[in-house]
């Protein structure tokens, strides 16, 4: 018989100081079908030593090699976690990785789909969201590609709403008792990511002298182009992602790129250089989210879009010993098949070192 106090002696055991690591990213892959080979700068960024608790990375217009995708974090992430959840909706993808210990403390997770688009555009535009518990701490994490196009700021912030209005996530248990009709008032703690596509509002050859200057710079500044950035002033004046925070941008916008170079679009669209893709935190509680880092990843140039990510130091409220957990459950078949991969990996790595002393 377990002890009644089990799950609140475990998570001291765990999280002493009731800090867990969040990892969140987002990607738009523009429908590359090849994965990326190396995904450490991504999953991996310079200056951070350990590995985080949980990651979760969200994908807007996804590789349809989605099971390779999986793979590949796998993979990179090694054996100390596991893919508790993955699912899609059209050519959005979310996949949420814990700590393999970790996943014993989890709640069943639930998930919800809405398309913000009519017709045959169905599954291009719209959001994903996931929900679970770690320790009896609710967390939701929503992934969304809102409305494209430079003019079209109202109908991204109609696209918000109709998203946090209409997302219904239902399940056995109910960690989440609020009946707020946003379903971002439903959890502890909430991470909104994705490719929101609110752009800067100025002309291509204004930002292409500021962006000129910056690269001047070893540490630049992009206050004067963040004055126009439509998703900041929008929320300032409290319009759309009314509650939630973002850290400070410091890296170079992330849309739109050419592929596999560092030039902002050279098309005849020329379109303006913005911060499309962003990770965005709410909590019920102040002083519960700590952004440890908010960056692009640079490196991965397969899109035209930069992969951002965020770093979180997310404190978990004191656990009840009512919480229900799911045994474990987590998708072994990613997980076995990478660490098949690795192994091999690591043979041959053997092989060709023994090789080389031979020689």
């Amino acid at each position: 018989m377990r002890n009644k106090n089990f799950l609140r002696e475990e998570m001291e055991k765990y999280f002493p100081d009731h800090k867990v690591g969040v990892f969140v990213a987002t990607w738009n892959m523009h429908e590359e079908k090849e994965v990326p080979g190396f995904l450490d700068d991504f999953l991996l960024p310079e200056n951070v030593d350990f590995l985080q608790d949980i990651y979760v990375i969200g994908l807007q217009e996804s590789t349809s090699s989605r099971s390779e995708w999986e793979i590949r974090l796998q993979e990179t992430l090694g054996p100390s976690h596991v893919l508790m959840h993955s699912c899609s909706f059209g050519v959005l993808h979310l996949a949420i990785f814990v700590r393999r210990e970790l996943v014993w403390f989890c709640s069943a997770v639930t998930q919800e789909s809405i398309a913000t688009r009519p017709g045959h555009m169905i599954k291009t535009k719209g959001g994903l969201a996931v929900g679970f518990s770690l320790f009896g701490t609710s967390f939701l994490f929503i992934n969304s590609h809102l409305t494209s196009d430079e003019g079209k700021a109202r109908d991204r912030v109609n696209d918000y709403n109709k998203i946090r209005k209409s997302l219904n996530l239902q399940g056995e248990e109910k960690p989440w008792v609020d009946n707020s009709p946003d379903v971002t008032d439903r959890f502890d703690r909430v991470f909104w990511l994705g490719d929101f596509n609110f752009r800067v509002d100025m002309e291509r050859t204004e930002v292409d002298k500021l962006i000129a200057t910056y690269q001047e710079q070893e540490s630049p500044d992009y206050k004067e182009l963040l004055k126009k950035d439509q998703l900041s002033r929008l929320m300032s004046k409290e319009e759309v992602f009314i509650g939630f925070s973002e850290h400070p941008i410091s890296f170079a916008p992330t849309y739109k790129l050419d592929i596999q170079t560092d030039d902002y679009d050279t098309s005849s669209k020329m379109r303006v250089p913005s911060w499309t893709d962003r990770v965005l935190y709410k909590s019920r509680t102040e002083n519960t989210v700590n952004v440890v880092r908010y960056d692009a990843c640079t490196s991965v140039k397969t899109s035209d879009h930069r992969p951002v990510f965020g770093i979180y130091e997310v404190t978990l409220k004191p656990c009840k010993e009512s919480v229900s957990m799911t045994g474990g459950q987590f998708v072994r078949d990613v997980y076995i098949e990478a660490c098949r991969r690795r192994s091999t990996a690591t043979s041959k790595t053997q092989h060709d070192s023994s090789v080389c002393v031979i020689l």
